[in-house]
């Protein structure tokens, strides 16, 4: 399964934590880590200075304690645990995938299971609990849904408009 995944498994990039203004790019690929980082200042000294990058690989970043560190200050102990996992050869598939393409299989569930789902990770909860979720859940799965009433949902939120002219207990959710 690993084939499916193409040369870069993470890339990630942002400004620095302040009062720094530097940007820095994270890529983790197939076999390494790389850190590449631009001084932003305006002072001429700093003007026209190369970015810095750091390579190593998987190995060697799990091993030693600066470029973890430096990973962790710049964008967080959350990408530190992904790039650790990564460097491992633990990857998460379900977290590649594109909203669009998560949205199309939480069109198959039921919403109960979909209750579950949104428990597994931070990303899932975002999801399910997405306005995007809640719209496709009332167009494909409530009959009696028209399209006069987009403007009420779109006022009202999907979700709120859902469980306020939709749902009953008795009745399962989208299907």
């Amino acid at each position: 399964m690993a084939s499916l995944l193409g040369d870069h498994l993470f890339q990630f990039s942002g400004q620095g934590p302040p009062p720094s203004k530097d940007y820095f790019q994270l890529i983790v690929s197939r076999n390494e880590v790389i850190l590449t980082s631009w001084k932003i200042s305006v002072r001429l000294g700093c003007k026209g200075v190369a970015p810095k990058q750091q390579k190593i690989s998987h190995h060697d970043f799990l091993q030693q304690k600066m470029l973890p560190q430096e990973v962790e200050a710049v964008f967080g102990d959350r990408i530190l645990e992904h790039t650790k996992l990564l460097c491992q050869g633990k990857f998460d598939y379900l977290e590649r995938l594109t909203d669009d393409i998560l949205l199309k299989i939480l069109a198959n569930l039921e919403l109960k299971d979909t209750t579950q789902l949104a428990q597994v990770s931070q990303r899932f909860r975002e999801i399910c609990d997405s306005e995007k979720f809640w719209e496709q859940t009332v167009r494909n799965g409530c009959a009696d849904f028209t399209r006069d009433m987009e403007g009420i949902a779109s006022a009202m939120g999907w979700r709120k408009m859902f469980f306020t002219f939709f749902h009953t207990s008795g009745r399962k959710g989208q299907q």
